[in-house]
């Protein structure tokens, strides 16, 4: 039924009468005739279509590609409508055409995924900030004129505020903002530190380092701790080049089979002593 003049007007009220197209439509089997009637239908509701699809164009997709998926959404709906139902095309295109493109938000533009009720959250305040804006001077309502203007808790609106930023995602190789040295933001992100890898072995290894006798323990810190060759270490002690080196080895073997074998079980610390050979009275 039509508005009268002077009343406000139906979004659709340009709709076409199309009754009696779909009950041909209905009746014709497939073949050209059926699909020049088909398209002849798509094209007379294609306005509607594109009506729709505008209602959306503010919230950072293309327009073009709206209009596209708002078209697909139509020609769903020409196919699937049943005139014998009684139902008018108009009343079953709508929410077929916005289901579309709803469902095109859903599955393609949202970077970082997040449930459907926090999209929910998102679109509300959105546009309870849209329109609080318009009637407080261009100032940035509160999470409370927020919460109050769209019916829902403060913590909801923070969660669809946190939504807004969820829609599109920053890329590591974008160039800084107010940078003119090229860096990028995934120059500034951390790395794992090689030496982080050590520190457990050190960890295991500190105690019994400590119970070896004093000159191993000390050719060992001179030889990893200090940097120091084998040659200097053994000019250093007054000890050959080839014994310095079978010290490192004996003691480097017996810090690994130690760790190895006992892992949970330090040795008591202080310099490693040969005990005398035990006597009967």
């Amino acid at each position: 039924m039509r508005t009268r003049t002077g009343a406000k007007r139906h979004p659709h009220d340009d709709a076409p009468d199309t009754s009696e197209s779909f009950r041909t439509l209905a009746a014709l089997p497939p073949g050209p005739e059926r699909e020049a009637l088909r398209d002849e239908i798509v094209r007379a509701w294609l306005p509607m279509a594109e009506r729709l699809a505008a209602r959306f164009r503010s919230r950072g997709e293309n327009h073009e590609d709206l209009r596209q998926v708002a078209a697909l959404g139509l020609v769903k709906a020409v196919d699937r409508y049943d005139p014998d139902r009684g139902k008018a095309f108009e009343s079953y295109a709508v929410p077929t055409v916005t289901g579309e493109i709803k469902r095109h938000f859903r599955d393609h533009t949202w970077t970082v995924h997040v449930p459907r009720r926090v999209q929910d959250l998102r679109n509300r305040v959105r546009l309870a900030r849209q329109e609080l804006a318009q009637t407080s001077g261009g100032s940035r309502p509160t999470v409370a004129e927020i919460a109050a203007h769209a019916r829902i808790s403060e913590e909801d609106v923070r969660v669809g505020l946190e939504a807004l930023e969820s829609f599109t995602a920053l890329s590591l190789d974008a160039e800084l903002p107010g940078g003119e040295d090229g860096y990028a933001l995934g120059d500034l992100l951390g790395s794992p530190d090689p030496a982080l890898d050590t520190v457990v072995d050190r960890e295991a290894v500190r105690p019994r380092l400590a119970a070896l006798p004093e000159r191993e323990r000390a050719i060992l810190y001179m030889r990893f701790f200090g940097d120091m060759t084998q040659s200097r270490i053994a000019e250093e002690l007054g000890l050959s080049q080839m014994h310095v080196s079978r010290l490192i080895n004996r003691s480097c073997s017996r810090l690994r089979e130690q760790v190895l074998r006992e892992p949970d079980q330090a040795p008591p610390a202080g310099p490693a002593r040969t005990d005398s050979a035990s006597t009967r009275p």
